[in-house]
């Protein structure tokens, strides 16, 4: 069974966001046995945000942050402010030990009001995730506020990217566990 842990970097709730990435694991789930955990930051963000280093976050903070670094698949999601993912995730992502997120599998989401914000997948979260050695599923979601109606996808091109993503990330796992440790 696979452990799936959503993160979502919007600062409010409900959101777009946190619908994207739901649907993607709602998506994996229909592929492979998963345990699902969602880490929703607008809920959660004073564990983590009370510090400026890890040492100095709640008890809880750490647990959030180990639970990240233990995930088979992150789905990692962000609205887009100010042309970039939210301050919020990028805090959470600077406490996480860079070494335990080595290869991780991810797939990346975000949401916006304009189709000029989606290369913030391939300009900002995938150097992310390649700064961590997180492998990223090829396909990148992002939806547009026109992609969502009664707090669900409503556009089929969107959800057909999702089962897409869902099935890449699945195949990610599968591929990494085949491929026996290189010995050093």
């Amino acid at each position: 069974m696979l452990t799936v842990v959503k993160i979502n970097g919007s600062p409010t709730q409900p959101s777009k966001t946190g619908i994207l990435v739901d649907a993607v694991a709602d998506a994996i789930a229909k592929v492979t046995p998963v345990e699902n955990f969602s880490i929703a930051l607008s809920n959660v963000g004073p564990e983590f945000m009370c510090g400026l280093t890890r040492p100095d976050i709640s008890a809880k903070g750490e647990e959030l942050l180990r639970l990240a670094e233990s995930a088979d698949i992150l789905i990692i999601g962000t609205p887009v402010y100010r042309a970039a993912y939210t301050g919020i995730l990028k805090h959470f992502f600077d406490l996480v030990d860079r070494d335990a997120m080595r290869d991780r599998k991810a797939v990346l989401c975000a949401t916006g009001g304009t189709p000029l914000h989606g290369l913030v997948i391939e300009h900002q979260l995938r150097p992310l995730m390649g700064f961590f050695a997180i492998q990223t599923a090829t396909t990148g979601l992002y939806g547009l506020s026109e992609d969502f109606a009664n707090g669900a996808i409503s556009s089929s091109a969107l959800q057909s990217r999702v089962d897409r993503a869902a099935r890449e990330a699945v195949t990610l796992v599968d591929h990494s566990k085949a491929i026996p440790e290189l010995v050093q």
